[in-house]
């Protein structure tokens, strides 16, 4: 079986290439990156030498190398994004070309030159916007609040509306917050593993009182391959642990384990727009395909800590001016 992984070399992406050639000796990758902000060549240089694993350079905004490439796989994984909601505001355009230009090149591609071919995009939580109670359904409304998450809702409908006309084997996927190795400084997780490590102050939005639901990578990586597996085409699968905190409460726990002072943490202005709470019902993805999430947080997150201490070496060359300067972090619009 041959597969097209987009964005390869981006955290979840080179966390899912990894679990898929450990886990089907059968199967081969293409990985598609044009190694941009997010993308990391270490994330997989253990792969360099691997028979199964092919590397292009390459952008999914290129429709002629993606209608090439397209031609000759059994399956696509759609992971290519921009995804941080701070660049996105400052920058929206880079962000309608990679996650919305980018998806609708890959089903013109799968339209006219393989239409056999599934289709697994991944998609985020952020497309419904926040709810203060209770928990977001596969076919709930959209509404989205910046222009990542308008971008990534663009691309959804795209989607839906191509395995629709042209009877596409589509599935979407949209997941909540992901930690875990090889994730950018820049994220709240690593950031704040980082600075606490090196002893300086830790931004946090408002109150820190916004709500997300964690989810492990590695977990996420084992949904995305039942429903590359066992999902059923047209169908959406929202993906979720369960562990929904406040942003403040998860900086906590991180000092913690770290046995750091909770007077690091350091409140900043808001970022506009900004969502109170994320909830997904996953249900669906649980009943019908069997997954279940199988690391806890606190085991997951105390295994992202050790990474993280253990990996400065990946890290250091990451961590810009907002990760590593002492002087007090605020936004720039």
């Amino acid at each position: 079986m041959k597969i097209l992984v987009t964005g390869g070399l981006g955290f979840i992406g080179s966390n899912f290439i990894r679990h898929l050639l450990n886990e089907h000796k059968d199967i081969r990758i293409v990985n598609l990156d044009k190694m941009g902000y997010g993308s990391n060549p270490a994330n997989l240089k253990d792969l360099e030498n691997n028979k199964r694993y092919d590397f292009v350079r390459g952008d999914i905004a290129d429709y002629k190398l993606v209608k090439k490439i397209i031609m000759d796989v059994d399956a696509i994984i759609n992971v290519a994004a921009e995804t941080h909601v701070d660049r996105s505001i400052s920058d929206p355009r880079a962000f309608l070309q990679s996650n919305t230009i980018g998806a609708f090149n890959i089903l013109e591609a799968l339209r006219r030159e393989n239409k056999d071919a599934k289709l697994v995009q991944v998609s985020t939580d952020e497309v419904y916007g926040d709810i203060l109670e209770g928990s977001f359904k596969e076919n709930d409304r959209l509404l989205p609040s910046n222009p990542y998450s308008a971008s990534k809702a663009s691309a959804d409908m795209f989607c839906l509306a191509y395995h629709r006309t042209y009877d596409l084997n589509i599935i979407i996927t949209r997941c909540t917050n992901n930690f875990g190795p090889y994730q950018l400084p820049e994220k709240l997780i690593p950031k704040t593993i980082i600075r606490a490590n090196l002893n300086l102050k830790i931004p946090v939005y408002g109150s820190g009182k916004n709500v997300r639901d964690w989810i492990y990578v590695m977990d996420h990586c084992e949904a995305l391959e039942k429903v590359l597996f066992k999902g059923k085409s047209g169908e959406i699968y929202n993906i979720s642990a369960g562990n929904e905190y406040q942003n403040i409460e998860v900086v906590k726990r991180i000092l913690q384990i770290m046995d750091k002072p909770e007077d690091l943490i350091e409140f900043v202005a808001d970022r506009p727009g900004h969502d109170v709470r994320y909830s997904l019902d996953s249900s669906k993805i649980r009943n019908e395909l069997g997954w279940r999430p199988r690391h806890s947080f606190e085991e997951a997150l105390e295994e992202t800590v050790n990474w993280y201490l253990d990996n400065e070496k990946w890290w250091r060359p990451l961590a810009n001016e907002k990760i590593l300067h002492p002087t007090p972090w605020k936004l720039k619009w």
